[in-house]
């Protein structure tokens, strides 16, 4: 059985370690992928979560042979055996190490930014990853928090193969790891959505991280405020899993559509909403199907049910907040989010489409849309581009085509997504009046 995605591992994995919650422990997710199965340990646990940078000292010519690691705080941890077979001399070691310990720091800078480490000394430091094949990385990660003073360590994985857990288990205190299947292969192939993990969203983790999640309370006017927790919706004859974040003096609620093969978890999603929610916006991120429905790819381009879904989920959202709703729609749920804001009264302000499939929208719903939509397409993603192009001549409404320059359809190049963040934002801030009625359409490419 395979994990939908990081989240949901993480969430599982954080079951089998319920023993662990209390003052003494301290989560510690190895980047890039670890961190987000780390965040819902120590969201789960209610400890502090941290990332765990480290870096192996491979033999120079045969870089995945470990003589040694690296971690922050000067934390060096060497294999007398393994260097003397090598003939790694001292001047060839610290060469080595002032070359990775150069890269070491850069990443720390890049994760923490300005945040002081968590002490671990002392602590029973966990440290989690998305999983392991060898576990060259986690022996490392478990040997410098050792260095680091943890008074006890324990390893947490979704999966692994048997060989490598039991191999682990002789250098951390407990390995904690729910599946170790036969057929290990790699571990990308545990996971239903293994995409890569963006820098952007560790340092947006890690920021969010540290502290208990508030409470939901009612503010001055009514409105639901410094909200972030799991929902769920009922929307046609079932129950969608959704997260809602609303932070304090929210002026708009954001309902994002997800494409196919994605979910409320899907990392380049959430890294928008986090920039949304710095913006003041309040954010919904919605399953439509059920995770038996999702299986069936008729409903993931079922665009009409999609609609009506997310319809539903926004006279919820409204309701329940008082804010005014907008949406966010990526690949097939962009056309849903067209669908559902074409619908007579839906009140719906602006339309933001990332990579979005605008042409399975039926030509109705184009024509009589009145939201101000913005088709956010990569240069590079050229027939979703020239989709785009021929949705947006059946529109009536004001509409704008951003083209990101040099951009694929999941926007992985560097700095894309925050284009694409920065450019939803402002989009939905510009918007926070109703729905225009009938303007002349923009359009840039």
């Amino acid at each position: 059985m395979r994990y939908d995605d990081r989240r949901t591992a993480g969430r599982l994995l954080a079951g089998e370690l319920a023993g662990l919650r209390g003052p003494g422990a301290v989560v510690l997710g190895l980047p890039r992928g670890g961190v987000p199965v780390a965040a819902e340990v120590a969201r789960s646990l209610g400890a502090p979560l941290d990332v765990l940078v480290v870096r192996k000292l491979g033999v120079p010519g045969q870089p995945e042979w470990a003589f040694g690691a690296i971690g922050e705080h000067g934390v060096r941890v060497l294999n007398q055996d393994v260097m003397a077979s090598a003939g790694i001399t001292s001047t060839a070691l610290a060469s080595l190490e002032a070359a990775e310990r150069a890269e070491l720091e850069r990443r720390v800078r890049a994760y923490r930014r300005d945040r002081e480490a968590v002490p671990v000394t002392g602590r029973t430091a966990v440290v989690v990853d998305d999983g392991l094949a060898t576990g060259a990385t986690a022996e490392a990660a478990c040997r410098v928090v050792r260095g680091q003073g943890a008074a006890r360590v324990v390893l947490a994985v979704p999966v692994a193969p048997e060989r490598s857990v039991a191999r682990l288990r002789q250098v951390a205190d407990a390995v904690v790891c729910p599946r170790t299947p036969g057929d290990f292969g790699s571990v990308g192939a545990w996971y239903r959505d293994f995409a890569q993990v963006p820098d952007a969203e560790v340092v947006s983790l890690l920021a969010g991280a540290g502290a208990p999640d508030p409470p939901a309370r009612e503010g001055a006017t009514g409105t639901a405020a410094g909200v972030d927790r799991e929902v769920r919706i009922p929307a046609a004859g079932t129950h969608l899993g959704a997260w809602l974040v609303v932070p304090d003096g929210a002026t708009m609620a954001v309902a994002f559509a997800h494409g196919s093969g994605s979910s409320r978890h899907s990392p380049r999603n959430r890294y928008v909403a986090a920039e949304l929610h710095r913006a003041g916006l309040a954010t919904l991120l919605l399953d439509l199907l059920t995770d038996g429905e999702a299986h069936d790819r008729h409903n993931v381009f079922d665009i009409l049910l999609l609609a009506r879904r997310l319809h539903a989920a926004s006279v919820w959202l409204h309701a329940g907040t008082g804010l005014p709703v907008a949406y966010f729609g990526a690949s097939t749920g962009a056309a849903a989010a067209l669908e559902a804001a074409a619908l007579s009264g839906s009140g719906i302000r602006s339309v933001v489409s990332r990579g979005g499939r605008p042409d399975l929208a039926t030509p109705a719903a184009l024509t009589r849309l009145r939201a101000p939509t913005l088709l956010v397409v990569g240069s590079r993603d050229r027939q979703v581009l020239s989709l785009n192009r021929l949705a947006a001549d059946r529109m009536h409404c004001e509409h704008r085509i951003a083209v990101v320059p040099g951009a694929t359809h999941l926007f992985e190049e560097p700095g894309a997504l925050r284009t694409v963040a920065e450019l939803a934002r402002d989009w939905f801030a510009g918007h926070l009046g109703r729905p225009a009625t009938g303007v002349s359409p923009r359009r840039s490419a």
